[in-house]
């Protein structure tokens, strides 16, 4: 069968809207896809075979080698949300706080914060049919309220860009408000440190952490940068505070995020790493900062981002050994040097 064709014939069996009800993009190669969701399918029912007996019984999910091991392999969709909550801890945070979150939309009301958040509500996913104002039900007012209800809970940190994108999808794997709340205050409150304050100190502190790693690791990227003065919060700023959403693809994200949820943002260094040191060479060949914009940007599509089972094994092996305890060292310099700066 011609290219053509095959793709002709790969756009029909294919659906136009993925499963969390995104439209696919108008470059979208359908028979590369389709070719990488036949195996990985493959993968999806075997996994799903063994998170069923873990979870068989209504068993609870504790923390442990086994966990981590099949939470590395990937969460199938139906139990994703019922695991991200147990190890995230924000489950035991909403069995402790019954009907916290439904008095946070019931008390007191701040118009800025209110009027932050509807402006960036139609900026959340246009490509996605739930979030549209047509869509019945529309997950607009949904991510408002979870939104509203989390600027109210934690004012240090009100609202910020980004959180409505973290939000979002949160809401499209539990379907349920009240667990996004839970969820979103875990990441916010627990796993990220300090992205989203009004400062954007850890923000700040881990762009300037990837760039230390970056210079142990892959040391002829760093003197690129280094030699052209671009800063890294130009080109990975997004990466972070968005946690790859709109980044990569939307099966990629979400395998990141099992991790993120079970393990803590370390997995964010090796996604951003992984990135890198896959696309060296590429990275490598940029004459300006211009051209070295573009190649970050060109770096989070195609096949490799794609196949997200095999991008997964990658970034638990190629940036090789990465412990907390250098994460947390790093952290620690880094912030007095960002503070020392003023």
């Amino acid at each position: 069968m011609e290219r053509a064709e095959r793709l002709q014939a790969a756009r029909a069996r294919v659906p136009r809207v993925d499963p969390y009800g995104f439209e696919r993009p108008e470059d979208f190669d359908y028979a590369a896809y389709e070719e990488f969701f036949s195996t990985y399918l493959v993968v999806l029912t075997k996994r799903a075979m063994k998170w069923s007996r873990l979870l068989k019984g209504g068993r609870g999910v504790r923390k442990s080698s086994t966990v981590k091991r099949y939470v590395r392999k990937g969460i199938p969709l139906e139990h994703r949300a019922r695991v991200w909550m147990a190890v995230s801890g924000a489950q035991a945070q909403m069995d402790q706080n019954p009907g916290y979150y439904h008095r946070l939309l019931q008390g007191e009301r701040s118009s800025c914060l209110e009027e932050a958040i509807r402006t960036d509500l139609n900026r959340t996913f246009p490509d996605n049919v739930r979030f549209r104002k047509t869509a019945e039900p529309c997950l607009q007012k949904t991510l408002y309220n979870v939104l509203l209800a989390y600027g109210m809970h934690n004012r240090g940190v009100g609202y910020c860009q980004g959180m409505n994108f973290i939000a979002g999808y949160l809401i499209l794997i539990t379907k349920n408000e009240e667990e996004s709340f839970w969820l979103l205050d875990a990441l916010v409150g627990r796993i990220l440190p300090d992205y989203y304050s009004p400062e954007m100190l850890g923000l700040k502190t881990d762009q300037e952490v990837l760039a230390e790693l970056v210079r142990l690791k892959l040391p002829a990227v760093a003197a690129l940068m280094e030699g052209h003065g671009v800063l890294w919060t130009l080109l990975v700023s997004r990466w972070f505070i968005c946690l790859f959403v709109d980044i990569l693809p939307v099966e990629t994200v979400l395998r990141i995020w099992d991790c993120l949820f079970n393990e803590g943002s370390k997995i964010l260094f090796r996604v951003a790493l992984t990135l890198i040191k896959q696309h060296q060479r590429f990275i490598l060949e940029a004459t300006s900062v211009a051209d070295i914009c573009d190649r970050f940007k060109q770096i989070t599509k195609g096949t490799f981002v794609t196949e997200c089972h095999t991008f997964m094994q990658k970034v638990f092996s190629e940036p090789g050994s990465l412990s907390m305890a250098t994460i947390t060292r790093l952290r620690e310099s880094c912030r007095a040097a960002l503070l020392a700066q003023g």
